[in-house]
This record gives structure tokens, sequence and C-alpha cells, in this order.
């Protein structure tokens, strides 16, 4: 017989037995019998069909990148989740790269279509006042005004154009139709106007407005250039730097991060803020590699546009051609008589104009007014519905945010909540195995700092190919951008005058390019210059339509040392000496 104690005793030990029993098939048992609605209702609404998902949790032996634990994935699901993280990463750097893009082409766009419609402007200006001023005279040679802005729009352009000579050939132009309208009496053939025009650097029959105008204009359209061709290139890195694919040790990494936690059943966990950034830091360690060269890119795009809105202007630069050009036309004009004679004293007697062929002083613009500049209120000052200084202002609040864009996306993406769990909730998140803490450290920035990283498998020891052309284009573009800033254009280096195409002339202070200010003042007030020691300079002809243009072509203007005269400051008294003899300049 049991004593009741004894079967106390016995019951207590059998209900400890199933207890135990219990207890232990209790995690594989439970596991497998666990739901997996959530996960199909998550993987339901990724559009994807329900079809292959397990209705509860099976073994995760079949599982490739995720934990192989008892899961809701199928091989299947598996695979569609991991394209997906592939997707979600891809998405993720586009909506994150948008600013940059929206920003370099929009602002490309209207600073494009303002300095377009500024040069416009200048011509239309030019044209009203001039016509004003000199009527028939200036019509009948427009094409060496309109030649000016058609090469000022192909500079613009990206054409390969010097802006010293387009503005030598300019004035070459002018000189000798000016001559001829203030010499009306005399008939000059083209052999004597190329012996003029040769010579004008050392007659200075402008003074130093065209010095002024090409320092002036040059610097402005060098940088409005070069702050163009910045944009697009900006926009078309970006473009290029964010159409990459992931490579298989990112995509395990991204599908260990955010996809796992649904297979294991916990679709709403997000991944612990660190891991997130260990995963991005290895899918973009290549992109972080431009950030040296993109910070360099943005402060040179930086400074040229302050430039654009201070020394090098490009609204007052334009606007300031039409003034300038007839500031020179006047000063020939009142020093008409001194220039002539000198003219005449270096290439000779002219012979008299038919009676017939002679201007009355009223055709030759004689009695006209002269010309007078416009107040600021009847200038253009402003293009495309905006001006220099908004555009300005607005592009380089938006060009400060960017510095450092690439070495901080990782972080710009895991700051997202819908990414990566917050900062601060370090306990509460997916640790790549399970909820709980995330104990490995933050790899650092660059491809290098890649190779202890826990997450992705880098390989630090080659470099992305376009990744390193990227770097190089960027230097080329920083350089021709800090060129632009010194009012050099890099693919017009002029040896002779040490600065870049537009004259930018680096020893002068930037308050020189504008009227009253700096060393240069009219050629009448300068001691003579010593005619031995100072050779004329050939101008650079290029081929133009019309036969005043062509005779300059090749060596029209080029004049060889053999045939290289100096101009000479003969007194006016010696004037018949100078027609016996033969002409000193030809």
């Amino acid at each position: 017989m049991w004593s009741p104690a004894m079967r106390m005793e016995t019951r207590l030990l059998v209900w400890l037995c199933a207890v135990a029993a219990l207890s232990g098939n209790r995690s594989p048992a439970g596991a497998a019998g666990r739901s997996c609605a959530d996960t199909r209702q998550v993987y339901s609404e990724k559009g994807y069909s329900t079809s292959t998902a397990p209705v509860t949790q099976i073994s995760g032996e079949h599982l490739r990148l995720c934990p192989q634990d008892y899961t809701c994935c199928s091989s299947q699901m598996e695979e569609t989740l991991s394209l997906q993280s592939e997707r979600d990463f891809l998405k993720a750097i586009e909506d994150n790269s948008q600013f940059l893009l929206t920003t370099f082409t929009q602002r490309h766009r209207r600073f494009d279509e303002f300095f377009r419609e500024l040069i416009d402007l200048s011509e239309k200006s030019m044209n009203q006042m001039f016509t004003k001023t000199y009527g028939r005279l200036f019509t009948q040679n427009t094409h060496v005004f309109q030649e000016l802005f058609v090469e000022l729009r192909r500079y613009y352009s990206g054409g390969s154009v010097s802006l010293t000579e387009v503005f030598s050939d300019f004035w070459s132009g002018v000189v000798e139709r000016v001559f001829s309208l203030v010499n009306p009496q005399y008939q000059f053939g083209d052999d004597y106007l190329e012996c003029v025009s040769k010579h004008a650097e050392q007659l200075q029959p402008f003074g130093d407005v065209p010095h002024k105008l090409r320092v002036q204009v040059s610097r402005a359209f060098i940088a409005a250039r070069a702050l163009s061709q910045g944009l697009a290139f900006g926009r078309d890195i970006v473009n290029t730097a964010t159409k990459l694919t992931a490579d298989s040790e990112c995509v395990r990494g991204l599908m260990r991060q955010w996809y796992c936690p649904l297979c294991r059943g916990l679709p709403f966990l997000r991944p612990c803020h660190s891991l997130c950034l260990n995963v991005m830091k290895g899918c973009l360690a290549n992109q972080a590699e431009l950030d040296s060269e993109w910070n360099n890119f943005i402060d040179a795009l930086y400074l040229v546009s302050e430039k654009l809105e201070g020394p090098f202007n490009f609204e007052l630069a334009a606007d300031s051609i039409s003034v300038k050009v007839s500031e020179a036309i006047m000063h020939m004009q009142e020093n008409s008589v001194s220039i002539s004679s000198k003219v005449f004293q270096g290439c000779g007697n002219p012979r008299p104009a038919p009676a017939r062929n002679k201007r009355s002083p009223s055709e030759s613009g004689g009695n006209r007014r002269p010309f007078r500049t416009y107040t600021p209120e009847e200038k253009p000052t402003t293009a495309a519905g905006t001006n220099l200084d908004r555009l300005v202002t607005e592009l380089k609040e938006r060009l400060r945010p960017m510095r450092g864009f690439w070495v901080s996306l990782p972080h710009t993406i895991c700051n997202d909540e819908r990414m990566a769990a917050d900062v601060t909730n370090e306990d509460r998140c997916w640790n790549g195995q399970t909820r709980g803490r995330y104990l490995p450290d933050v790899t650092g920035n660059g491809l290098a700092s890649q190779i202890n990283n826990p997450e992705v498998e880098v390989d630090v020891a080659h470099p992305d190919v376009r990744t390193k052309q990227l770097i190089v284009d960027l230097r080329v573009m920083t350089n021709k951008l800090r060129h632009a800033e010194h009012g050099q254009d890099m693919n017009f280096i002029d040896s002779e005058e040490g600065s870049g195409s537009g004259g930018g002339d680096q020893g002068e202070r930037y308050s020189d390019d504008w009227p009253g200010y700096g060393p240069y003042s009219p050629p009448y007030n300068k001691p003579p210059r010593n005619p031995v020691s100072t050779p004329v300079k050939p101008s650079r002809g290029r081929e133009r339509n019309g036969s005043k243009w062509n005779r300059n072509n090749g060596h029209g203007r080029v004049r060889s040392s053999a045939h290289q005269r100096t101009f000479s400051l003969v007194p006016l008294l010696s004037l018949q000496f100078v027609v016996v003899a033969a002409p000193r300049w030809r």
C-alpha cells in the first residue's frame, strides 16, 4: 500500500517529468508552429505572390543569406527579397541625390538662359544706340559689330575661340572704318587700311578703351562659361556616380539588414543604426573616394559664382560693350587730326578722293550729336526674368550643403526611419541575427577603411575604374574653374602676357576693370615710347567672309623681321619729307 505521502511524491515526480518533457520540445515545436501571417501580409503588400510563402515557420536550412533558423521565407522568397533590397538601395541613393541633380540641372538652365539673353540684349542695345547716333554709317558697317557678338556667343557656347584674338580683330576692323570716316576727303585702298590697322597698337587711336574692354568682357565671359560648364558637369557627375550596381557582397549585406527580419517573422523590426552604417559604408566605399575632389569642385564653383557677382560681373560687362565701343570711337574722332597725321607719316600720303565720292559732313555723321551714354535706369539690367545677384545668391545657398555629400550619404540613408532604427534604440533593433544590441564598431570612410568591415567584404586593392575616371574628371573641371576665378581660360594661356585668353592680367587689381580706375590713363598723357625698343606686335588674323577679312588670314597681318618697321613720331613740319620719301611703315 502506498501511503498518502508516497502518492503525493509520485504525482509530483510525474508532473515534473511532464514539464521537463514539454520544456525540452518547446523551442523547435513552438517555432515550427508559429504563424507567418505578418510576413505573408508584408510580402503581399510589396506586390509578390504568397503562393510560395509558408503559412507557419519552417526549417531555414535552405537559406543562403539569412540566418538558418526557423523561417517564414522559402528559397524563392529569399531570392526575391534580395533583389528587392538592391532596388531599395538604389532608390535610396536616387532619392538622396535628387537635391544635387535638381540643383545642377535647374541652375545650369537658368544661368545659361540668363547669360545668353544678356548677350542678345547687349547686341540689341548696341544696334539701337549706334543706329540712332551714326545712322547709315553704322548700318553699312554693322557686320563688323555683328561678328564680335557671333564670336562671343561661340566662345560662351564652348567654341575654341581666343578672346584676345576676337577683340584684336574687332578693333582692327573698327579702326579701318573709323579712319576712313574721319578722313572722307581721301581714298584708302585695302593695303593702306591694312597698314593703319597693323600699327593701331602703337597709335592707340582708341586710347586705353580696347585694353579695358578686353579685360572686363573676357574675365566675365571666362567666368560665365566656366560656371555654366561646371554646373552641367556637376549634373553629369551626379548622374554617373549614382548609376551603380550593387555587387553580390553588397546585396548580401542589404538583404541581411532589411529583409532577414521579415524572414524571421519580425517584419516591423528595423536594423540597428550601426549595422546599417557598416552595410552602407561597404556598399558606397568607392563613392566615398570622390569626397576630396568633389569638395574642391564645389568650392571652385562657389568662388567663381562670387566673382561673377563681384569683379567679374557678367551683367555689367555685357552692358558695357556698346558704351565702351562708343567711347573708343569718340576718342578717335576727337583726336582724328593728330592720329591722321601720324598715319600719313608712317603709311604715306593717301590719294585724294574724287569730288563725287567725297562725303558731306552730314553723310559722315559730322553734324550728328556726340554719342551719349545711357543712365543705369535706361540700360538693361535684368534678363530671363531675374538678375545676376539673385541667381548667384540662390546658387551659393545650394552649393554649401553639397560639400561632403558622398561620405555623408551612408548617414543620410541610415537616418531615415524607414531604413534603420533610431540611434537611441540600440537594444530593440535587428543586429543581423536577432533582436538585440549591435556590438561591432562602425568602420571609417572610404575604400581602405573597409578592410575590417564586418558586414560587407570589399576588394580594397582594386578601386572601381569608373570612380577613378570621375576623380580625374573632377580634377580637370576644378582646375578650369580655378583658372576662371583668376580671369584665365586654361585653353588659351598667352605666354606673352602671362594671362588667359581674356587678358586675365593677374597683376591688375579687380577695380581696374571699370571706368575711372586703374593705372591705364589715355595715351596722350603717357610719356612717349622709345621708337626703337617698341616693336610692332603682329595681329592674329582669322579667316572671315569678305575680302577685307580674307586678306588678313594667314600671313596677311604677320610681318617678317625684314619688313618690321618702327613707328616714328616725326614732327608735323617734316610731313613734306614723308611725301617724297618711301613710307616708313610700308
